[in-house]
């Protein structure tokens, strides 16, 4: 550490009220792949407050940080790292059933959320049941599932600004959400303590848009009834964390789908022969410049479609349970999830998702976007 000896970094740590130092944990005990060594240091903090002191100390000292939420976006290598670890234990709800907002302090499961709502009867973020994680991460890369979209119900989010050391609350208009993206993304610049969200009272979904929950586009049906049929979709496909299943042993879905001019699309149908290839008109907001999961052209021109990382990945020649290296191998039962069989190395999973890539980039000339935040590694 540049600035502030190690030694008291960690007496200015253990001084703030809330803040508690864990020495034993690794990151393969904070990441749902159950991979990665040990960080520098680890930090529970029990209060916004705590974590907002907390990680000052940390940036005066110069050693790098990560949040970690639930570590289900977490791809970290092992060994030692110089990186200091940040948990935030805060995790207050507050549901208003009559104005169907709700705000979720960023240490909050966020299915737990979820279910909440759901229980109170409001409407939203049906579709975003069973996802791993904490309530904290979910603007951040702007999650979806099943035609919904986080910036779909997000009003504001309570920010600490690392460089001004301020807390405010901001619009959700200020983060450029788009697929899979905001601007707090990869770039540290500052950490979501709190996320508001509005709901619907009316104890319905929102339409739904997504041909695996309706056969009929904008249909709406009671919040519940959406929920269990999410949870058991993400069930089949090992998307629902269980530790005695390794197709959980995952970062979820570790590839973006890409976003491609519809030319590149056409290409590719042609290619395959395949009437039925899933592919989806996208709009210029969705399909942002700033948007990485943009490949194979000008996002600024011409019609851009969505395609399926999971088709590609298959149509490559990458099956479900694809043998990778050592205990690393594609899901059993979803081709877009990387998993640990039990003992695999960071490197294991790199190789994989690697093999994966290029595959794809060989096949269709699509390069596939890794959603995972990559510490000590890089695809």
């Amino acid at each position: 550490m540049d600035n502030v000896p190690e030694e008291l970094l960690t007496q200015q740590l253990t001084e703030i009220d809330g803040v508690e130092l864990d020495p034993q944990v690794t990151f393969a005990d904070l990441t749902t792949l159950r991979i990665g060594g040990s960080p520098r240091a680890c930090v529970r903090a029990a209060t916004p407050e705590a974590a907002a002191q907390a990680i000052a100390a940390i940036d005066v000292s110069r050693a790098p940080l990560v949040i970690v939420g639930g570590g289900s976006n977490l791809v970290v290598a092992d060994g030692q790292l110089d990186h200091v670890a940040v948990l935030l234990d805060f995790d207050a709800v507050a549901i208003d059933a009559e104005s169907g907002i709700v705000r979720a302090q960023a240490g909050a499961n966020w299915d737990a959320v979820v279910a909440a709502t759901v229980e109170a009867g409001l409407g939203g973020i049906e579709c975003l049941s069973g996802i791993p994680g904490n309530a904290g991460a979910v603007p951040v890369q702007n999650v979806g599932a099943y035609g919904a979209e986080i910036s779909d119900v997000l009003t504001q989010v309570k920010l600490y600004h690392r460089e001004s050391g301020q807390t405010e609350w901001v619009p959700a208009a200020d983060l450029e959400l788009a697929y899979r993206y905001s601007n707090l993304k990869f770039t540290g610049r500052a950490v979501v303590l709190e996320i508001e969200l509005q709901l619907t009272t009316d104890r319905l979904s929102r339409p739904l848009r997504f041909g695996q929950l309706t056969d009929t586009p904008g249909e709406q049906r009671p919040v519940a009834d959406v929920r269990d049929q999410v949870l058991s979709l993400r069930r089949g496909k090992g998307m629902v964390l269980d530790a005695s299943d390794h197709d959980t042993w995952s970062a979820g879905s570790f590839f973006t789908n890409p976003i491609v001019p519809s030319a590149v699309a056409d290409s590719i149908q042609a290619a395959t022969g395949e009437d039925s290839m899933p592919r989806h008109v996208v709009s210029a907001v969705s399909a942002g410049s700033a948007d990485p999961a943009v490949s194979g052209g000008d996002s600024e021109s011409g019609t851009q479609e969505k395609l399926s990382a999971a088709w590609l990945i298959q149509r490559a020649g990458f099956d479900k349970g694809y043998p990778g290296h050592g205990a690393a191998t594609l899901s059993t039962k979803h081709t877009l999830a990387l998993t640990n069989r039990g003992g695999a190395s960071a490197d294991d999973i790199v190789r994989l998702a690697r093999d994966i890539r290029a595959g794809v980039q060989e096949a269709f000339g699509v390069e596939l976007v890794p959603e995972p935040v990559w510490l000590g590694v890089s695809i």
